[in-house]
């Protein structure tokens, strides 16, 4: 040993005693921090990073080899869960079907009766309202009932005043052609002379030939009645009014009788070439 080795092993400190099992047990303590440290980490949610750390120790140490994380233990798969179970009724008593049985009876017969309470109600609406339009019809029937009423009496008193002003009409003509003729206001009067000269004889005849071909009769009547018609006539001859002085006893042959002066139009005229003014005519079916 050379003198500076000599003083480099003065100033050294000195060596321990044990130093092997010294470095045994730090080595175990180590390893059992480092897998501590790596069972926590795994426990966690997120993968822990590699960690490093360098041991100083007062001698040189060798380092341990990395310790690799334990796979972490397998999770526990859920157990299936069971199913309910089945519960076993048990069959009615026949006093419960009896019961069930008169529910349901009681069920359907309320509902029968509500759906025919319905059908009354329904029917009663419809019978309602039939009613309505039959009021409705007969009151429109009446009201036209009226108005054809009303209408028919205004069209008589029309008629009624057609007449009447034809009648005066025709009046008023005759006074004015026997003023014409030179005759006299007398209605008897049937000439130009200054007083009244009768028909000649058979003058009378004469006006029957000339009506009786107009006298139809729709049926047979019974006995002779006699029929006296009143007949207004112009100086030509012109038929311009007539009326029944004396009916007889024959609605159809007082009618007839009209017709057929009517029918006739124009009388003719006497043998001094005259016509009366007003000739009174009796009528009988066997003359």
């Amino acid at each position: 040993m050379t003198a500076a080795t000599a003083e480099r092993d003065i100033f050294a400190p000195p060596k321990l005693p044990g130093m092997r099992s010294g470095l045994a047990l730090a080595i175990a303590a180590h390893v059992l921090l480092i897998v501590a440290i790596a069972w926590s980490v795994h426990w966690k949610a997120s993968e822990p990073e590699g960690v490093e750390a360098e041991l100083w120790a007062a001698v040189p140490q060798t380092a341990a080899p990395r310790v690799e994380a334990p796979q972490p233990p397998p999770q526990p798969q859920p157990r299936p869960t069971p199913p309910p179970p089945v519960v076993q009724l048990a069959p009615p008593t026949p006093v419960q079907q009896d019961a069930q049985i008169a529910i349901e009876r009681e069920r359907a017969a309320r509902e029968k009766a509500r759906q025919e309470e319905l059908q009354r109600a329904e029917a009663a609406r419809r019978a309602e309202e039939l009613k309505k339009r039959e009021d409705a019809k007969k009151l429109e029937a009446e009201r036209q009932r009226l108005a054809d009423e009303a209408e028919k009496k205004k069209l008589a008193e029309q008629a009624k005043k057609d007449e009447a002003r034809q009648a005066s009409i025709r009046e008023a003509n005759l006074k004015r052609m026997m003023k014409e003729a030179g005759g006299s206001d007398d209605p008897l009067a049937s000439g130009n002379a200054a007083r009244t000269a009768g028909p000649s004889a058979d003058y009378a005849g004469r006006i029957k030939a000339r009506i009786k071909p107009n006298i139809l009769l729709a049926a047979p009547i019974e006995g002779n009645p006699a029929a006296t018609v009143e007949v207004k006539v112009a100086p030509d001859g012109t038929i311009v009014g007539k009326k029944l002085v004396t009916a007889s006893n024959s609605k159809l042959w007082d009618e007839t009788v009209l017709r057929a002066i009517d029918k006739t139009g124009e009388l003719p005229k006497d043998k001094d070439g005259r016509v009366p003014p007003t000739i009174v005519i009796e009528f009988r079916p066997r003359d």
